[in-house]
């Protein structure tokens, strides 16, 4: 983070959000003509999915990092600043330098949305430092996202669920030929464990661009070891995370040595990892985890499952129209109190509203308030001493939460991604 240019970067990007989200690579494109294509000057790959591609891309450049390759990392949304979407050799990019780049984004005259800024940003920045490779998280579906216009060595696809249905379609089939249009001909596409038939479209939309299909379990294998993200999903995109740094090294010219020797990268950069806000303790009593569809959700009970038991209480938030009921009940039956609350985000959901979606009988208590911090108090009053705290439902409530407790510096002019806006 930075000064006055940083926010002022901050004010003139919360204004692009009335363009809402339209997807479409047209004015990426040519903002980046404009430019002078800084996404064909450094080496990328592209990780898409429903859930755990973020956790993919922070692995993969954990990896490469550990490997002596500069990387930068592209991620979305963030949870407390800017900043964290791009980063540079592990570090998040200066803020007021960062408002300079954004002179001559804006200068192109191509009027982005909030997230195409970013990511035409992120390609800037890292042409501009001479990174080496760039980990590009796709924010939105794949084959209309901003992302897709770099020009990747390799791809991957993590899971396929219900999530942005409205933008993606309603059935997993459609949902995952959306996520496929990241493939490239030549490029090789990898897939983490998916359903039979989102596995079948993303095939045929592979099959149809001449994108070579790599599938965990078949043509690479786990692993070498575990992560330091917490989670029994994480297995799996850790082992994604590994061969696309693997092809990455190896299209650079600097392959990863065999796990085991000395030094040992990818060993290193897993056991290194941090991905803030995932399965993350606050200490022995709040654990945070940004579930926020009724897929994560699942793997947030799994998690759960596993743990001693002790008086637990959720405390939630969740926006408007994500898969709210489903969502509570997997969660609401692992706890003992239910604490509703609103994060900082317009589209969140009252109070009333997410305990009007609960089932019926789901907690054995449920209270509310406005305030996420209020709400986190009262959770930990009803728990008491030796009692688990759990806060979920919002990438947002996520970060108001985590803010407040650790003390992290906030952006001085809060901005997230907007509402979604169908073209």
């Amino acid at each position: 983070m930075s000064g006055a240019r940083y926010a002022a970067l901050l004010a003139r990007l919360d204004g692009t959000r009335s363009l809402g989200v339209a997807l479409g690579l047209e004015r990426t494109r040519a903002a980046l003509d404009r430019l002078g294509n800084p996404e064909r000057r450094v080496a990328a790959v592209q990780i898409a999915g429903t859930n755990g591609k973020g956790s993919v891309a922070a692995m993969t450049d954990a990896i490469l990092r550990a490997a002596g390759i500069r990387s930068g990392l592209f991620t979305s949304p963030h949870l407390v600043r800017f900043t964290e979407r791009i980063r540079i050799d592990g570090r998040e990019i200066d803020g007021d330098h960062l408002a300079d780049l954004y002179d001559a984004v804006a200068a192109t005259g191509v009027p982005l949305t909030y997230y195409e800024a970013g990511t035409v940003l992120a390609f800037v920045a890292y042409a501009e430092a001479g990174v080496e490779l760039m980990v590009l998280e796709t924010g939105l579906g794949g084959r209309l996202d901003a992302a897709t216009t770099c020009h990747p060595c390799a791809t991957a696809i993590t899971s396929i669920g219900f999530d942005h249905a409205e933008l993606l379609g309603d059935t997993l089939p459609a949902i995952a030929r959306e996520k496929a249009g990241i493939a490239k001909a030549g490029v090789p596409l990898l897939l983490g464990p998916l359903a039979p038939e989102a596995h079948q479209a993303i095939a045929e939309v592979a099959a149809q661009v001449g994108a070579p299909v790599r599938r965990l379990g078949r043509d690479f294998g786990e692993a070498p070891g575990p992560s330091a993200l917490a989670g029994a999903h994480q297995r799996s995109n850790a082992a994604l995370a590994v061969e696309l740094a693997r092809r990455a090294a190896i299209h650079l010219g600097r392959p990863l040595p065999q796990p085991g020797t000395d030094p040992d990268p990818i060993t290193e950069g897993l056991q290194r990892v941090r991905w803030p806000g995932r399965l993350e303790w606050l200490g022995p009593d709040v654990l945070i985890d940004c579930a926020h569809n009724a897929e994560s959700a699942q793997t947030l009970a799994d998690a759960l499952d596993a743990l001693p038991p002790r008086p637990r209480a959720l405390v939630v938030s969740v926006v408007a129209g994500k898969a709210v009921r489903e969502m509570l009940a997997l969660l609401a039956p692992r706890f003992d109190v239910v604490v509703a609350t609103r994060s900082a985000s317009p589209r969140a959901l009252a109070p009333h509203e997410l305990l009007a979606a609960l089932p019926a009988g789901a907690a054995p208590r449920v209270d509310q308030a406005d305030d996420p911090l209020a709400a986190l108090a009262a959770a930990k009053r009803a728990v008491g001493a030796g009692g688990l705290v759990v806060v979920a439902g919002s990438i947002f409530l996520v970060g108001d939460v985590r803010a407040a407790l650790t003390g992290e510096e906030r952006d001085p002019v809060p901005t997230s991604d907007p509402l979604a806006i169908p073209r």
